[in-house]
């Protein structure tokens, strides 16, 4: 648990480098919010990332057992990638300020695919909540830490010290790793297809099959887009960085990870059916509170309410969506399934950059909140339409994994 636990921090660590201190930095530099959200597509091979899986599973490296190796390159990489992402200056060129974070996001999302496979493996059936609760620890609170450390060492020593200090940590992470224990799975696919193309069979094989996909698709559409430009938007209400790493990010994280255990809670009363009705509704509804932010100004009273209460429901709308995830996955399929779903999960979140941009710079951050509101909509549509079929699933998540 120890080593699920770091190694799920490791994995946390590299995602705020590349989406809150990016854009903290790209507005230092005055670029436009437009431009900002352009550049938070740099974040895509999370989203493409169950395209190259079947080759990490395919391919093991031959040293540190099947999973650890992957991890370990990744991670060597990841330390270099963000060390010489400090040398950049986008206020000169965008370019490669651009394929530095491409770099940073590629290697990160191949560690995430090693590491939910070497997890996998090393947890026995017992042992999956317990595991489930330190990878979400280990990965909500190291992104805080990476955030915490880039806003308030660029707010102190400049944004080249702070990276070079990431990259110091993400070399650190190795020693974790190294350490971990081995991995007792030795099963190897006999070729690609087999990786592929059973599963998705499996996968689009029900009637109702691309309704409830459409539902994964949409259940986050508003929730990602009220969070897309998140930084840039307290930075705009007044907040400095180091407020920003240190307090709002700091609420960020602990109402998120209150909002997990709230949901998994209520979860076993409501059923998954009503959980995601309700849960989506309050994610929704509480968007609306960066309404009150924006007209209030700096205002720590609004703020910590709004970042509280929209994150809480946010976290526990995340429980819902990933109770269906599990629920449509296929026991004998569910590595490939559950990347692939969560991966359509996440696509409004790395989606959504350009349109989020443009608003906020065209319609203000009032209507900024207020579309982010009615984004939620079509995802509640959607799970009132699905409702038999996924009170189908719900009957039967006792066969899925957790």
């Amino acid at each position: 648990m120890l080593a699920i636990l770091v190694l799920g921090a490791a994995s946390g660590f590299p995602n705020q480098i590349t989406e809150s201190a990016l854009q903290a930095w790209l507005k230092d530099t005055g670029v436009s919010n437009t431009t900002i959200g352009i550049m938070t597509y740099v974040a895509l091979p999370y989203l493409f990332k169950p395209l190259w899986a079947p080759l990490i599973d395919r391919y093991p490296l031959p040293f540190l057992g099947r999973r650890r190796g992957w991890i370990l390159i990744m991670q060597l990489a990841l330390a270099a990638t963000i060390a010489l992402f400090a040398v950049q200056n986008p206020a000169a060129a965008l370019a490669p300020f651009a394929v530095c974070a491409l770099a940073i996001t590629f290697c990160s999302a191949t560690q995430d695919i090693a590491y939910d496979a070497y997890r996998t493996d090393v947890t026995t059936p017992s042992e999956r909540g317990l595991a489930a609760a330190a990878v979400n620890l280990g990965y909500r609170s190291s992104a805080w830490i990476a955030a915490a450390i880039a806003l308030v060492v660029a707010q102190h020593y400049g944004w080249r010290v702070a990276f070079l200090s990431l990259a110091g940590v993400m070399l650190a992470f190795t020693v974790a790793t190294i350490r971990a224990p081995s991995s007792h799975i030795h099963y190897q696919p006999r070729s690609l297809r087999e990786s592929v193309v059973q599963p998705l069979k499996e996968l689009l094989g029900t009637p109702s099959a691309l309704t409830l996909i459409a539902v994964v698709l949409l259940f986050k559409v508003g929730d990602a887009f009220a969070n897309k430009l998140f930084t840039p938007f307290m930075m705009d209400v007044g907040f400095s960085k180091q407020e920003i790493g240190l307090i709002v990010k700091a609420l960020f994280t602990v109402s998120a990870l209150a909002g997990s255990v709230l949901g998994g809670i209520f979860m076993v009363r409501l059923g998954l059916l009503r959980s995601m009705l309700v849960f989506g509704f309050l994610q929704a509804l509480s968007n609306l509170l960066y309404c009150a932010l924006a007209v209030a100004g700096k205002s720590y009273g609004v703020m910590v309410a709004a970042v509280v209460i929209e994150h809480i429901a946010g976290a526990m709308g995340n429980i819902a969506l990933v109770a269906l995830i599990m629920a449509l996955c296929d026991v004998r399929y569910s590595a490939f399934q559950y990347a692939l779903l969560s991966a359509l999960a996440l696509l409004p979140r790395y989606g959504l950059g350009y349109p989020a941009g443009w608003t906020a710079d065209h319609g203000g951050w009032y209507a900024y909140y207020v579309v982010s509101f009615m984004l939620a909509l079509p995802g509640l549509a959607m799970v009132w339409w699905n409702r038999r079929p996924i009170e189908a699933l719900d009957q039967e998540r006792s066969a899925v994994p957790a």
